[in-house]
């Protein structure tokens, strides 16, 4: 299987290209990204155009970028027939209808836009949607290294919207009626869920998703110390892609 890596000489970037390097099944044989055009990533040169994905005949591109340039990005892909496996976050509705529509034809294309590629991650998730259902109060904190630009986290929002979607009614509502600091008891998600961003020097991704009852809390917390814990997931979903049909929002359809 033929993989470009859009982003390449990121941080990110360079994991994945490491990541698929690695694989006897895989075949680095594009990199793509304008603020490292030039250089030289695990054997590959750096292209800084999208072209170079066709040229090289890739199968799969993995995007790890920023919302702006991955909006074009991505229909491009879809365009020319190539799979998308994104790690990017900071998208809004309008672009994941505008990516469910590039990535509809039966015959075309899939695109897998994962809020987090770790494994634990995706299973954190998966837990705190099956527990919702049975506490009365929840809060989400999600901590981030310091250059995360966007909150909260799109792993955050995903479980908030999860955790939503898995009961009948709202949790309690907070009962807070005076806040000494602005933003003290964090963000108002669905369901009356309080979201906390975290942005600090030395961690890398990490979350806890915290429900409580009377009597009783439950705790479910992620981390993610290296950015090595998402590969993984993100060769998980490169074999897969093509089997997965249109667009999928989590690595779930993958495991």
């Amino acid at each position: 299987m033929r993989i470009g890596v859009n982003g390449a000489t990121g941080r990110m970037g360079r994991t994945v290209c490491a990541a698929v390097s690695a694989e006897p099944d895989l075949d680095l044989v594009a990199a793509v990204d304008p603020f490292g055009a030039g250089q030289v990533v695990e054997g590959v040169d750096v292209d800084e155009h999208l072209q170079a994905f066709v040229d090289a005949g890739c199968d799969v591109v993995v995007d790890f970028t920023v919302a702006v340039a991955a909006r074009d990005t991505l229909p491009w892909l879809a365009d020319h027939g190539i799979h998308g496996v994104v790690g990017t976050t900071g998208f809004a509705a309008s672009d994941f209808e505008l990516f469910e529509s590039a990535f509809a034809a039966p015959e075309g294309p899939n695109c897998v836009i994962a809020p987090n590629f770790a494994i634990s991650a995706v299973l954190m998730m998966r837990f705190a949607e099956m527990a919702a259902p049975f506490f009365d109060t929840a809060e989400i904190i999600e901590l981030h290294h310091d250059r995360k630009i966007d909150a909260p986290s799109g792993t955050a929002l995903k479980t908030a919207d999860r955790m939503a979607a898995a009961r009948p009614d709202a949790f309690e509502p907070d009962p807070t009626t005076d806040t000494v600091y602005e933003g003290a008891r964090g963000g108002g998600g669905p369901a009356g869920i309080r979201v906390h961003s975290v942005r600090m020097r030395g961690m890398v991704a990490h979350q806890e998703v915290i429900l409580g009852a009377t009597g009783q809390t439950l705790t479910i917390r992620q981390d993610s110390y290296d950015r090595e814990s998402f590969m993984p997931g993100v060769i998980l979903a490169c074999r897969k892609i093509s089997s997965v049909p249109g667009l999928s929002r989590s690595l779930d359809p993958f495991l």
